[in-house]
């Protein structure tokens, strides 16, 4: 099988997915391109990391795709079909990591009125990194964006701030007291490893084998190319193709 019916078969969405999905959409304008069309047109964005203007024939004009992608990102629609689906999750417990994103050179240049870049330098260069939170199962349950070169403990308490009476497993950056505390007043079974320079915490070593979760779904999306390194300029752009592919991954 040639490269591109391999990525045409793979954007495709099947019939269960679409049911899943439909609802959770705007309703579609009189005259629109459907927007079964405009997601799998999306999908294949993600999957190749190819420009826009690359785009095959049959999913219609790139501009219509690329404006409805980022009239989507602006109303919040791929964030709450995320969240739609990710509602399902396991919540016995949670991990949380972080990983890097490489920036192409064509990810600058953003004008900062359309809206903030999240790129930083780090010493892989020009980076973004993301930060996700998973549940017991490894699925994805929230996400959030920052420079590279950001401390991964400047996030945490955001994205753990719901969390309570479950187990919360993450490596030494995460290790701070203040954090460990106020997860424990809620209830949960902290397991994070021990910052070397800190106080050495007893911790269930069986269950912190599981953080492998989250580096798995980490290599999951960056499967998708336009994950794996970012081209676009504006962050609300980048993640939406982050809650694209985050979606993806409830619906396999």
């Amino acid at each position: 099988m040639c490269f591109v019916a391999e990525v045409d078969r793979l954007v495709r969405l099947l019939d269960r997915q679409w049911v899943k999905i439909e609802p959770l959409l705007p309703p579609a304008r009189p005259h629109a391109r459907p927007h079964r069309l405009m997601v799998e047109a999306m999908i294949w964005v993600l999957r190749t990391g190819a420009p826009w203007r690359d785009l095959p024939a049959g999913y219609g004009p790139w501009q219509s795709v690329y404006t409805r992608l980022r009239r989507w990102a602006a109303r919040g629609v791929l964030s709450s079909l995320f969240a739609a689906l990710a509602v399902e999750h396991d919540s016995e417990g949670y991990l949380i990591d972080a990983t890097i994103v490489r920036a192409h050179q064509d990810a600058h240049g953003a004008r900062m009125r359309l809206g903030s870049q999240e790129i930083g330098r780090s010493r892989g260069g020009p980076t973004t990194k993301i930060h996700a939170v998973v549940d017991a199962l490894g699925n994805p349950v929230c996400f959030a964006l920052s420079p590279g070169q950001t401390h991964e403990m400047k996030l945490a308490h955001q994205l753990l701030a719901n969390i309570a009476n479950a187990y919360v497993i993450g490596d030494s950056v995460y290790s701070s007291l203040p954090l460990t505390l106020e997860l424990e007043q809620r209830g949960c079974n902290v397991v994070i490893a021990s910052n070397p320079t800190h106080r050495r915490r007893r911790i269930d070593r069986h269950l912190y084998r599981e953080r492998c979760l989250v580096e798995h779904f980490f290599q999951r999306i960056k499967r998708f190319r336009r994950i794996a390194t970012r081209f676009d300029k504006l962050s609300s752009s980048f993640l939406a193709f982050l809650h694209l592919a985050a979606a993806l991954v409830w619906l396999t």
